[in-house]
């Protein structure tokens, strides 16, 4: 039952605390605005008193005061004259302290000789006095000797004949005689209301408890019938329960089994997001009602960039979890109108409806790729991720749900070939390249195993003898279907879509196998240099793959020499640890097209690298372009002072090797000396010179 009295007994104290509370604060208050009020009121009266009967005297010491240090405004007759004057006019009257302000704030006359000279330029008081309104204000012991005293400091503007102020009169009252007054009254006004609150309580009290004890009997009565009636009701219902308890149970697993499959048919079973299914059905259902309404749908194909490398490194387990952290993260930038679903893998797919243009896609694309600005904590992980966004819009960019979603596809690649963490909306164009895109895919997944893959060698020679001083390996595709396809053509794809990393290991084998055969031959390449993606770099085995491919030819890691552009320096985590283990195994370090990346000094010096290969676009404006010029002889010197080796790429003229050798350049590579050629033609060149 109810507790009556119990809930009021609380309710009541916490009203009359409640009420004695607030009533004490606010009488408080108003004792105080009233005593502040007449203080203010006696201390503009003594400004008064003191403008009549010494102002006159001293006026003319105030306007003289401006630009004088405060030893002389002490000494100035005028003060000294006025102080007895002033002090026998202060006699009883409660004011504690008087000073004389000129406009720039500066005290020039005071009670207390020692404050002449003070500022007071920045107090609220004096700049509202200053503009022409007299201003009062409060304050604890701030008088001399005023320590535990109330004072009220009032400033007063003085006004020449024309109404200007020309002077600032601040007077200080000790008000404590008063303020003890308030606190003693509000002392026995606090213990009054206290007192008719707790009679009125206790009035009140014994009101309730009547009620409470009639309550009390009541609740026995109804108790009892209620504890009849249910028992009648049981015994009539229990033979019906009895029977529906097994048709219940048959129902109710029947209806879960088809919500459990109902809810699996549509939904992804990792994340909780739409499937794909779910989603073609709500774009066809949307589509036709954005027809019908004539507005617009966007289709967002979202892919993450780096989740492959996550599943293959750390394991399927920690990449489920991170998927259901990337569902999390970017259900929250959806509208609630809107839909998100997973298709599959790492690809999600949002619609945005009723849009009134690309403006909304591209903020939500913006809003979906800044999402992963921040890592990811997962199984006691920091990962992080980028995102690639291809956006198509309802109708202009199809009108049913699979166009729609094959050109945000196709979009989707077009950013990735932008670059990590970009969105890019679908035109007409894309579709032709990514037909082209899958078609060289599935050409190059081919090409290797078809025999179709080769490497071919360019030479690079001492700039001053023309001898032998290595070469750089490429590789080059002989396609059946496609005929001589240009590394430009197939290298982006590859980093694309991850063939990079059995490539570039293909290369590497490929490469130290043929060294090795032309020693046995009799040829001895002094040194072979291959170019690393960074694909392959954030391979967690790439050093083990190395190592192996090392062994397995027999090439000394010193005859190798690994080519790193600035750009994949940057992108790899820990990028110093690795080529420091790198260069611990004896393998030379190069960094490739110098001057076209990250060129970051500080961090260039910390790098264990022992060569710069300076960019073919430097070395092609040599004898044509003086900033050209500038930049080689530049890179020359600075390699020369942290001690590192440099290589010229792309040097077609004699003009330009001449420039390289005189400036200090020791090792050329280009066209002037040989065009790139395969392994045959490269030992016929150079095997026997």
């Amino acid at each position: 039952m109810f507790n009556l009295s119990r809930y009021f007994s609380t309710l009541s104290f916490i009203l009359i605390v409640l009420a004695a509370g607030a009533l004490g604060p606010l009488y408080r208050d108003l004792s105080e605005r009233q005593m502040t009020t007449l203080a203010a009121d006696r201390n503009g009266a003594f400004a008064r008193v003191f403008r009549n009967a010494l102002w006159d005297a001293y006026a003319e010491e105030v306007r003289h005061s401006y630009g004088r240090d405060s030893a002389a405004l002490r000494a100035a007759p005028a003060g000294e004259a006025l102080r007895p004057r002033l002090e026998a006019l202060l006699k009883d009257t409660g004011v504690v302290s008087l000073r004389v302000h000129n406009r720039l704030g500066v005290a020039v006359f005071a009670s207390d000789a020692e404050q002449v000279g003070t500022a007071a330029a920045l107090a609220s008081g004096f700049q509202a006095a200053l503009g022409g309104k007299e201003n009062s204000a409060l304050m604890a012991g701030t008088a001399p000797g005023g320590q535990g005293r109330d004072i009220l400091t009032t400033y007063v503007p003085f006004r020449d004949a024309e109404g200007a102020v020309e002077a600032v009169v601040e007077i200080a009252q000790d008000v404590s005689p008063f303020t003890a007054e308030v606190g003693r009254t509000l002392w026995w006004v606090t213990a009054g209301v206290v007192a008719v609150f707790a009679l009125l309580y206790l009035l009140q009290f014994l009101v309730v408890r009547r009620a409470q004890q009639i309550l009390r009997i009541q609740d026995t009565k109804l108790e009892t019938a209620r504890a009849t009636l249910e028992i009648q009701v049981e015994q009539r219902t229990a033979d019906l329960r009895r029977a529906n308890q097994m048709l219940e149970g048959e129902v109710s697993e029947r209806r879960q089994a088809e919500s459990k499959l109902n809810y699996l048919a549509y939904h992804d079973p990792l994340t909780g997001l739409p499937n794909r299914r779910r989603f073609i059905e709500r774009l066809h259902e949307s589509a036709a009602e954005a027809l019908e309404r004539n507005e617009r749908l966007a289709v967002l194909f979202i892919d993450l960039d780096q989740f492959k490398q996550v599943n293959d490194s750390l394991g399927h387990t920690v990449g489920d979890d991170l998927l259901v952290a990337v569902a999390t993260r970017l259900a929250d930038r959806v509208r609630l109108i809107d839909m998100l679903a997973r298709l599959g893998g790492d690809e999600f797919i949002c619609l945005m409806e009723a849009i009134p243009g690309h403006a909304p896609a591209a903020a939500l694309a913006a809003e979906i790729i800044a999402a992963f600005e921040q890592p990811f904590a997962v199984a006691g992980h920091e990962l992080y991720l980028s995102a690639s966004v291809g956006i198509s819009v309802f109708p202009d960019d199809g009108d049913d749900p699979g166009a729609l979603m094959r050109n945000a596809d196709s979009a989707m690649y077009r950013a990735k070939s932008v670059g990590r963490g970009h969105f890019h909306f679908y035109s007409p164009d894309m579709t032709d390249r990514v037909k082209e895109r899958v078609r060289i895919e599935n050409l190059l997944r081919r090409a290797q195993e078809n025999g179709e893959l080769e490497v071919f060698l360019q030479q690079q020679v001492d700039s001053e003898s023309g001898s032998l001083t290595g070469a750089e390996a490429l590789v080059r595709w002989h396609s059946p279907e496609l005929g001589e396809v240009p590394p430009a053509r197939f290298i982006a794809v590859a980093e694309e879509t991850g063939l990079i990393v059995g490539l570039g290991n293909w290369v590497l084998r490929e490469t130290c196998r043929l060294v090795m055969a032309w020693r046995e031959e009799g040829f001895d390449l002094p040194q072979v240099s291959v170019n690393l993606s960074v694909k392959q770099l954030e391979r967690p085995e790439f050093i083990a793959s190395l190592m192996a491919i090392l062994e397995e030819t027999g090439l000394e890691p010193d005859r190798l020499k690994l080519e790193i552009t600035e750009s994949v320096v940057m992108q790899v985590d820990d990028a110093i640890g690795l080529l420091e283990r790198l260069r611990k195994l004896g393998i030379c370090l190069a960094i490739d097209d110098f001057g076209t990346g990250y060129s970051s000094l500080s961090y260039l010096r910390r790098l264990p690298i022992q060569q710069l290969k300076i960019d073919r676009s430097f070395i092609a404006g040599i004898g044509r372009n003086t900033g050209d010029e500038a930049i080689v002889t530049t890179v020359m010197t600075l390699a020369r002072n942290l001690g590192l080796e440099v290589v010229a790429e792309g040097v077609e003229t004699a003009e330009q090797a001449a420039f390289l050798r005189d400036h200090g350049c020791r090792q050329l590579q280009g066209f002037l000396h040989g065009k790139p050629a395969d392994a045959r033609e490269f030992e016929a060149r150079w095997g026997a010179a």
